[in-house]
This record gives C-alpha cells, sequence and structure tokens, in this order.
C-alpha cells in the first residue's frame, strides 16, 4: 500500500448536538458507488454494516466485505446495495482488495496450544482471528479496528488475548486497547466491549500518539425513543403471569416513556423473552411488549431508514450481535486523524 494517501476534504458541517445526526449525515443507503481519493475500508465479519455505517466519511470507501450468514447478508445487501462475500476461508488473502483501515467484530475462539509454537500461523490457525492475521500480513493496512465482547480478556484464562497481542505485534503494528460503555456515547444502553486498535509501524514517522474517547455521562434515556400504541410486539398473558413475573425480585427491566434509565445490554438471544436478561415496554395489546424495531435501532444507533427484510427474531439476533455505532464513530475520526498526521496527507478541494 502506498503511503501516499489522497483525500477529498471534507466540507465542514454544522453539527446537531446530537451525535448521532453527525454519524447519519455521513450514512446514506445504496452508498456503494466508486470513489477516487479516500481512505478504502474492509469490513470483515461484517454482520449487517454497523462498523461500516460508524466509518462512513466522504472521504471514505468500502473496499470489500465478508459476512457469512446469509440473513446478515440480506440485510447488508438491501441497506449497502452489494452483498457480502461468504466464507472467509475460500478467497486468498492476496486476492483481497488493497485497504488502508481493516474492521471487524470476529467470534471469540479458543486458540490451539498444542505442538511447537511457530508464531501466529500454528497458533491462530483454526480461529476466525487468524484470517485477520493473515490479511493484515498479506495487506498491510496502515490501521485497524476490532470489536469484541469484554470476556475476551480473560478467555481461556487469557490465553486468547495474549496470542492476539503477540501476533498483531508480531505483524509490526502498534497496538492499543480499551474497554468501553455505550451508555457514555450518548446510547440509552449500557453496553462494554474491547475495542483493539492498531497502526503499523511500516508507515509511521515516530511512536503514535493515540487515545481512546471516553464517553461521557448524558441524559440520553430510553424514555426519549419509547413507542407507544405498538401493534404485534405483544407478550402473552400467559407467559407474563407463568414466567416473567413468577417471581417479585424486580426482574425484568420494564420500561415505558418515563423511565430515564438506560436499558441492559441488548443481547442476540433477546427474541426468546429472557427475564434475567430482557428489557421490555409497558405498552401494546396485552400492556407489555417486546422493543421494537424502531427502538432496537435507537439503542444501538442505526438511521431510522436502516432496513431489515428478514423475520423479528432475525432482525433481534442481527441488532444484538451488531455494534454501538456512536462509540466505533469515535474511535473511527481518532484513527482518520491519525493516519492524517502520519500518512503524508494531500488534500483535494
Amino acid at each position: 500500500m502506498n503511503n501516499q494517501i489522497s483525500l477529498i476534504k471534507s466540507k465542514t458541517n454544522s453539527y446537531l448536538p446530537e451525535l448521532l445526526e453527525r454519524i447519519h449525515s455521513n450514512y446514506s443507503v445504496h452508498n456503494h458507488y466508486k470513489k477516487k481519493n479516500t481512505f478504502k475500508i474492509l469490513d470483515l465479519f461484517a454482520g449487517i454494516g454497523g462498523m461500516r455505517i460508524a466509518f462512513s466519511r466522504s472521504y471514505s470507501q468500502c473496499v470489500f466485505s465478508s459476512e457469512w450468514d446469509k440473513y446478515a447478508q440480506k440485510t447488508y445487501q438491501l441497506n449497502f446495495g452489494e452483498t457480502p462475500f461468504g466464507d472467509i476461508n475460500k478467497i486468498h488473502p492476496q486476492d483481497i482488495p488493497d485497504h488502508d483501515i481493516l474492521i471487524g467484530g470476529f467470534p471469540c475462539q479458543p486458540f490451539s496450544t498444542i505442538g511447537k509454537r511457530e508464531g501466529f500461523r500454528h497458533e491462530t490457525q483454526g480461529n476466525l482471528f487468524y484470517n485477520i492475521a493473515q490479511i493484515l500480513e498479506a495487506k498491510k493496512p496502515f490501521s485497524f479496528l476490532l470489536e469484541n465482547v469484554p470476556g475476551l480478556v480473560t478467555h481461556d484464562k487469557g490465553q486468547t488475548f495474549e496470542i492476539i497481542l503477540k501476533t498483531l505485534d508480531s505483524l509490526n503494528y502498534d497496538v492499543r486497547y480499551s474497554i468501553l460503555d455505550a451508555a457514555l456515547f450518548n446510547l440509552p444502553q449500557v453496553r462494554k466491549r474491547i475495542y483493539i486498535v492498531g497502526f503499523c509501524r511500516d508507515y509511521l514517522k515516530e511512536t503514535v500518539n493515540f487515545t481512546f474517547p471516553v464517553g461521557k455521562k448524558n441524559n440520553v434515556f430510553i424514555d426519549q425513543f419509547i413507542e407507544t400504541n405498538k401493534e404485534g410486539y405483544a407478550i402473552s398473558k400467559h407467559l407474563q403471569k407463568s414466567y416473567l413475573f413468577k417471581k417479585d425480585d424486580g426482574r425484568p427491566q420494564i420500561v415505558d416513556q418515563n423511565s430515564k434509565i438506560k436499558v441492559k445490554t441488548f443481547v442476540s438471544t433477546y427474541h426468546k423473552i429472557q427475564r434475567l436478561t430482557g428489557t421490555f415496554v409497558t405498552d401494546g395489546e396485552t400492556g407489555l411488549r417486546l422493543l421494537s424495531e424502531n427502538e432496537c435501532k435507537a439503542i444501538m444507533g442505526f438511521p431510522k431508514d436502516f432496513q431489515f427484510p428478514v423475520s423479528r427474531t432475525q432482525m433481534y439476533r442481527q441488532i444484538g450481535n451488531s455494534v454501538a455505532i456512536p462509540v466505533i464513530h469515535e474511535i473511527a475520526e481518532k484513527i482518520y486523524d491519525l493516519i492524517k498526521q502520519h500518512g503524508d496527507i494531500t488534500w483535494e478541494e
């Protein structure tokens, strides 16, 4: 990859106070035309494209995406106008387009501890992180951002995370990581995730001065997004009595238009109506319902015009497996700024 990166300077916007307005102004459905002089993005383990939205700028272009789940592919295709490549194991790393930034949230799996230590090729074989390592080795993008659950740090007694960090360092990347809570980034949801950022030392003039955004306390609560008189999301009276409220222990979490709280972490199994992890709304035909599609989009930071051409069960799974867009948007800003500082940038009006 050429160290000389040419960009189109973005016009200054008078951003509204809400962070989501800033993010969504850069996102447009079917914005998949080819652009020149851009930061090129690689969207791996893409899901429904949450990270892609967070990195979308007037000076960015997604050049390749990969997602194996056929239902997530449908949602991605409808919203971005392209179907992601399927099994990442079926494409050679050298055949992937050159890019400047690799982004992705990868599944957390244990690594092999058998045999001789022969670098990441041996230690990460069979783990989906291996695909990321292969691509970083082959294409040498300037930077990457990886997202995972906080448990990655202690997964397999810490060995998983240790191998990941060691592998990234061996590929000549300066790596930083932090656990951030989406609640501090103007979302009405408590959602802690680990974010791993790396910069290729091949392109650095000096040691990078990268710091993660930390967010701040705010008054963005679920009450601002609750809809009323929603039909079709009702939880039966029988299920409420026999399961959800079988104990008087304050569970599950119930919200309405007066609830000035951050909801629990939204999980991919939300459709199973679990009393310990679920958040439900006082509304609907039976007096209690699941979160609506619009409410789900709001707690993750998705644009209102984002569409789901799948069943409600799949919609809940896809939202639960996605990312907190405002958090990644802020990290992306820092990455873009640092590359501009170190990448010998030329601007074009």
